[in-house]
């Protein structure tokens, strides 16, 4: 399998930074690439090997990420795309994890977790979708199970990381009018989902190297039951 990694970032966490491109290069991808979308005159990388940067203004729409990571896109040779922010590293068998995948998918997402191995928002659905699923959904308990695979229709992709196919994100880029904080994660998850399934790949796993706050919290058994009787009502 063949990967671009898109590195989301404003060059202003060099650490960061460098330990995820430490974390990619680790990996012995025989076909890869890495893009940074950003101001190159701030960057100090310490290993420059296999990176391509694209020079971006940040000054032109402040938090502009959806024009970055399709810049990604356009300028992305291989098939499989991870779209990450530069606060987040690979675990050391996060490739092997996805050559036992195999490559059949369209959008994937593997597990994320905090510094303190507590799920971030990976597999979750969302909860505002404007339909009867939202009234069982209480308190913003939407992480899934991991082996609960047919819920893409209510589900959203986190923008902090996901990976997918270059023609899937050609045909659905981000909309460039929505910038950080404006839900374009959502947006977007809402618009793709129409025509995509999305898989997810339990055995590869990313790690934020930054606390933050999930914001939901795993959904119980009994909300979730109650979720399929909704869905077999509509």
């Amino acid at each position: 399998m063949n990967f671009s990694f898109g590195i989301i970032s404003h060059g202003s966490n060099y650490g960061h930074l460098n330990n995820l491109i430490k974390s990619i290069n680790i990996q012995n991808i025989e076909n890869s690439e890495i893009i940074i979308v950003g101001d190159i005159n701030k960057y100090k990388i310490l290993n420059k090997k296999n990176i391509k940067f694209i020079e971006f203004e940040e000054n032109i729409k402040p938090g502009w990420i959806t024009k970055k990571k399709n810049l990604v896109t356009q300028n992305s040779k291989f098939e499989n795309i991870v779209y990450m922010h530069d606060y987040l590293v690979l675990t050391k068998d996060w490739y092997k994890g996805y050559i036992k995948f195999g490559n059949r998918f369209d959008i994937i997402m593997n597990r994320i977790v905090n510094p303190n191995n507590k799920r971030y928002r990976d597999w979750t659905l969302w909860p505002h979708n404007e339909c009867t699923v939202d009234q069982v959904i209480k308190e913003n308990d939407c992480l899934l199970p991991y082996n609960v695979l047919d819920l893409s229709k209510y589900m959203y992709i986190s923008g902090a990381y996901w990976v997918a196919k270059q023609n899937v994100m050609k045909e659905f880029p981000l909309d460039e009018n929505l910038v950080w904080g404006e839900g374009e994660d959502v947006e977007w998850s809402k618009r793709i989902r129409e025509k995509y399934e999305f898989s997810f790949n339990k055995y590869s796993k990313v790690k934020l190297q930054k606390e933050k706050n999930p914001e939901f919290k795993k959904i119980s058994k009994k909300q979730l039951k109650k979720v399929y009787e909704v869905i077999n009502d509509i």
